[in-house]
């Protein structure tokens, strides 16, 4: 792998990963146009922790508040209390549908034309839940528990390459009555864990595979353009969804995926 590549791919999955877009599908469609090589699985575990880096580091108040919290029975910090439980009880959905449909979904991961559709899929997803939300709730701590399942069982779809985990998660708040902003922190502050397990079980899979990392220079380009456009992007899209929908997303995932498929169609 070359440096030029190791930027290209760690800007778009620090990018991706939190933009309602799909890393995964990116990371599949980018490489297929340049003709590069699939990204190895220890390059994988470094991106996954530079994102991990970033949102770790953009929301370490939260989180910390959160971890007190949680160890915490004083009411003062009740909120934070029972918006981690929600987390944990999102994250558990998440992992059983990982677990069941992991091999499916890794059989079809490289196939470009899946991923066209799932683009397809999550631009109607974000376009509805845009159409059909009430925004009723201003703070995810306030969320019922069958909402955090949901949100959950959402982002659990989006081991599909294609579908957004940010998206899915994104319109699953809509749906719970979260206002856009507050949609996007819970998805946020949701990857932590998933992304956590995920680097985890990938980071496995490298051990017992014996697959070496790339150069030096090729992970240190990899992880810091992963690390700094995700934080780039969590601080860009929660003040952008201040004012604006994500009908824009919707757009582009529409867009991408229709050209994937007719250039799958043609080729």
């Amino acid at each position: 792998m070359q440096v030029l590549q190791a930027l290209v791919l760690g800007i778009v999955q620090g990018a991706a990963e939190f933009l309602p877009i799909s890393s995964s599908g990116h990371l599949v469609i980018v490489p297929a146009v340049f003709g590069w090589d699939e990204p190895s699985l220890g390059f994988d575990v470094l991106l996954h922790i530079a994102t991990l880096v970033a949102v770790v580091t953009y929301f370490r108040e939260d989180l910390w508040l959160m971890v007190r919290a949680f160890f915490s029975r004083g009411e003062e910090l009740a909120s934070e209390r029972r918006l981690a439980w929600l987390i944990i009880v999102a994250t558990i959905p998440t992992g059983i549908i990982g677990l069941a449909f992991n091999d499916f979904f890794e059989s079809i991961f490289s196939n470009v034309s899946y991923v066209g559709m799932f683009l397809l899929v999550t631009a109607v997803v974000l376009a509805l839940a845009e159409r059909l939300s009430r925004k009723t709730l201003h703070d995810p701590a306030k969320m019922g528990w069958g909402h955090a399942v949901a949100v959950g069982v959402a982002q659990g779809m989006a081991i599909a390459p294609g579908i957004s985990r940010a998206g899915a998660t994104m319109a699953a708040g809509l749906g719970s009555g979260l206002d856009r902003e507050q949609a996007a922190r819970f998805s946020f502050l949701l990857s932590v864990p998933i992304i956590l397990l995920a680097g985890a079980k990938t980071g496995l899979d490298v051990v017992m595979h014996g697959e070496p990392l790339p150069g030096l220079a090729v992970c240190i380009v990899g992880f810091l353009a992963a690390a700094i456009s995700g934080y780039a992007v969590i601080a860009g899209l929660l003040s952008w969804l201040r004012r604006r929908s994500l009908m824009v997303f919707s757009a582009y995932c529409a867009v991408v995926g229709t050209a994937v498929l007719v250039w799958q169609f043609i080729v």
